[in-house]
């Protein structure tokens, strides 16, 4: 039987029965409960689950493709499993170059003024209606200087003497249930066994090398890194690792504390080396001395905080942390359980599995699909954690000093789409580092708007990195996108949405909402084709020319003011603002046109090509991740004609958008093609999503996916199975997240949900639509007391919810 429908039975059976009376076609009862089910969660080493595991007969030999992650939100490190030599690549998330101390750096901000310079390419677009890209690069751009980038820590590695290079028995494995890394095989007549996790509670990565044999385990630590001038010392059992980038003086420190049971440990130059030991383990910490704090970015030396660190977990047992880390981790990761009858073929590697993908609807197919799935929240969990910088192009793992577009922060979708399966998915805390970063943000983001537009308010272009880089560069494609704080700050809405906080609505998504709602009604232009409110100049990321008024523009302004008359309002604040808004969405062109083949416009003119099958669908943003556009709308047949004529290639992030695009059309065979293309094109055997290269947002961006399949919120009502695809006729997925703090399990069989279990974090109406309600139901009231259901119409029940109040809703 199924594991979400197993749990839901388990809750029934608990609860007890309830007797239930029809009224007016819903059918309401209250219930007792008599007990409650358990958090469940797989006990501490105990074997991992299968369905929840990537695993590999062989040891990695590319970082790219085949290393395995784990982290904890600001260390990160990719596991090769070397039998005779093992690599631990490992990262710490503020380790920049570039910004304040590289040569030239200048926040993105012009070096000379320009006046007059965007009014004057408004101008020409007013003229001529559009400009080429380098065209306004070359007035509006300027050369990158001290933009930095990620760079990779370095590597442990570990060399095991007599150990062969291919032992039997071989076997590397994640469990992505428990977030452990492990590593097997027979060597000498001994079984060995590794374990590797990075601890959240205690802020380092943990490794332990074991065999069942007493005496049998010897190897020699040490550090390899890149950066010149580091200094490594090893000194009772601990290397330290040292130093200043070049670039920009950052200090850095990382240390790692080799523990021994049994045997004999030493200091081989600069690693250490153990002998004999019945096991080993070690624990590493890293650090260094950036702060978020606008203009200088710097805080206090690592030493202290990575010393602190080691020495604390070196205190600990190795089951006591691996105990800790597994609770924590546990704790979110449990919340969501999805079923949709898959079945995890035991003798075939994950590499395999992804080879042998067909995207049908064997159980076998499924099971990457709902493991793909999992491996979203498990990487997002392991590259978003509160203390740490968001996850980035890259999550928190990169292996060079030169990362492909500097594993920077792209927000013209891409940090976006990291965070699109926070709130849906229940991992609501790993959103905290994204709102620190748009808030950090906020001061360098003032003087690029007073300095570049001359306004109030705040923005930042097209891309970003740690250090406040919120002004341009130009590349002549990519280096205009001021509409990206705006988009940003809807994560912050969405925050206040979905747990309904208003003390986190006054203190820190008002805010940054109100500011740029000014900069924008500084900055909006009077288009004189038809008087309206446009962007200018404007361009929709990332092709075509320049042009005022470009759909995802307007969408996005359009957005911000709504959202922030809305805040106002709830807060009872600024109402001189809320006049200027409203009077601003009165006269703002909407940017929801239909064109000429019955396509939703890129462009205010009528421009699009209908064999243009570009990645960017960057016209649909009202559609996802906006609301505006609504399921039977003639807007939305629009988007469907657009999204039919890209077709389903491109990058993978564009496929995993795709996907939240199908889903919110009602479309989930189309979705589901969507996620298949994903899986088969572009996606890696260590299940890391491809560009190509390497780009972690479409794992969240299918993550997203998934769930908006299953669950939608987005118009005041909790819609069950709006886009369920055919191939997932029985199932279940338990804990997911609507809009107003309200958690959902939901099971279904022959297509159709036949049960659905809502609980309400607040007190409040709740409005269902969907298959199980439109043709009566029963409602029940799993708490205890009695329900209120307002009559059901439009296909919508109506329930009055109380805080902390389960209600299952069945058919009939």
């Amino acid at each position: 039987m199924r594991q979400g429908i197993t749990r839901r039975n388990a809750i029934r059976t608990a609860m007890g029965g309830a007797a239930a009376m029809a009224v007016g076609g819903v059918s309401v009862a209250s219930a007792k409960a008599t007990g409650g089910a358990g958090s469940g969660g797989a006990a501490v080493n105990a074997a991992p689950s299968p369905e929840l595991t990537l695993w590999y007969d062989a040891p990695a030999n590319e970082w790219e493709s085949e290393t395995l992650p784990i982290g904890n939100g600001a260390l990160g490190a990719a596991i090769y499993g070397g039998a005779a030599a093992e690599r631990l690549q490992f990262n710490e998330k503020t380790l920049w170059t570039g910004g304040p101390g590289s040569p030239g750096y200048d926040f993105g901000n012009w070096r000379e003024p320009r006046p007059g310079a965007i009014e004057d390419v408004q101008r020409q677009l007013d003229a001529n209606g559009r400009a080429t890209p380098e065209e306004v690069a070359a007035r509006l751009g300027q050369g990158k200087t001290g933009f930095g980038a990620y760079q990779t820590f370095g590597e442990l590695t570990l060399a095991f003497p007599d150990t062969p290079q291919n032992p039997d028995g071989y076997r590397r494995e994640l469990s992505i249930a428990e977030a452990v890394s492990r590593v097997g095989y027979s060597a000498g007549g001994a079984q060995h066994t590794r374990e590797y996790f990075a601890s959240y509670p205690a802020g380092v990565i943990v490794g332990r090398i074991a065999a069942d044999q007493g005496g049998r385990v010897s190897f020699t630590l040490s550090y390899d890194g890149p950066h010149q001038g580091a200094q490594v010392s090893a000194a009772n059992g601990r290397i330290t690792v040292r130093g200043a980038l070049q670039d920009n003086g950052l200090v850095y420190e990382a240390q790692v504390q080799v523990l021994t049971e049994g045997g004999s440990r030493g200091e081989d130059g600069n690693g250490v080396t153990v002998s004999g030991a019945d096991a080993a383990w070690f624990v590493l910490s890293a650090g260094t001395d950036y702060a978020d704090s606008y203009p200088e970015y710097r805080g206090d030396d690592p030493h202290d905080a990575v010393t602190s660190a080691v020495d604390a977990a070196a205190q600990q047992s190795y089951q006591q942390l691996r105990d800790a880390h597994v609770a924590d981790y546990s704790a979110l990761f449990d919340r969501v359980a999805l079923d949709i009858g898959q079945q995890m073929p035991a003798d075939v590697p994950t590499d395999a599995l992804l080879a042998g993908y067909g995207g049908g609807d064997s159980a076998r197919d499924k099971a990457l699909e709902a493991l793909f799935f999992a491996y979203g929240r498990y990487l997002l969990i392991a590259s978003s954690r509160p203390g740490s910088l968001p996850a980035n192009l890259q999550g928190v793992w990169n292996e060079s000093t030169a990362p492909p577009w500097s594993a920077d922060y792209h927000v013209n979708i891409n940090l976006q789409m990291n965070y699109w399966p926070a709130h849906v998915t229940n991992l609501f805390e790993t959103a905290g580092p994204l709102h620190e970063f748009i808030d950090a943000l906020r001061a360098p983001g003032r003087e690029s708007a007073r300095q570049i537009f001359e306004s109030r308010g705040w923005v930042v272009g097209n891309e970003t990195n740690p250090y406040g880089f919120t002004g341009l560069h130009d590349w002549a494609t990519s280096f205009w996108f001021p509409e990206a704080g705006a988009w940003l700050s809807r994560h912050l809405w969405d925050h206040y949405r979905f747990t309904q906080d208003t003390d986190f609505l006054a203190g820190t998504a008002y805010p940054v909402l109100k500011e740029v709602s000014e900069f924008w009604l500084d900055n909006l232009h009077t288009d004189p084709r038809d008087g309206l409110l446009v962007v200018s100049p404007s361009y929709s990321p990332e092709h075509g020319d320049f042009t005022a008024g470009a759909a995802m523009s307007q969408q996005i302004v359009h957005e911000a003011f709504t959202s922030t008359l809305e805040a106002a309002e709830i807060l009872g604040t600024d109402p001189e603002l809320r006049q200027q808004l409203a009077a601003a969405l009165d006269g703002l062109d909407p940017g929801l046109r239909i064109g000429s083949w019955g396509q939703l416009q890129e462009w205010k003119e009528d421009l699009d090509d209908p064999n243009n099958d570009h990645r960017h669908v960057s016209h649909l943003y009202a559609l996802h991740p906006g609301n505006r556009i609504t399921p039977g709308s003639p807007e939305a047949a629009a988007a469907e004609v657009s999204l039919n004529a890209r077709g389903d290639g491109g990058t993978g992030w564009s496929k995993a958008w795709k996907i939240n695009f199908w889903a919110r059309l009602g479309d989930g065979d189309h979705a589901h093609t969507m996620l298949a293309q994903q899986l088969r094109e572009s996606t890696l055997p260590n299940l890391w999503d491809t560009h190509p290269p390497f780009q972690i947002d479409g794992n969240f961006g299918a993550t997203s996916g998934v769930a908006e399949m299953l669950l939608q919120s987005h118009h005041g009502e909790v819609e069950l199975l709006p886009a369920l695809p055919g191939s997932w006729p029985d199932g279940s997925v338990t804990g997911l997240r609507a809009v107003g703090d309200v958690t959902v399990d939901i099971d279904w069989a022959d297509g159709r949900p036949t049960s659905a279990l809502l609980t309400a974090g607040r007190d409040g109406v709740l409005r269902v639509r969907g298959a199980l309600v439109a043709g009566g139901c029963s409602v029940t009231d799993r708490t205890g007391g009695g329900v209120t259901t307002l009559a059901a119409r439009d296909g919508v029940v109506e329930i009055r919810a109380s805080a902390g109040h389960s209600y299952e809703i069945t058919a009939g």
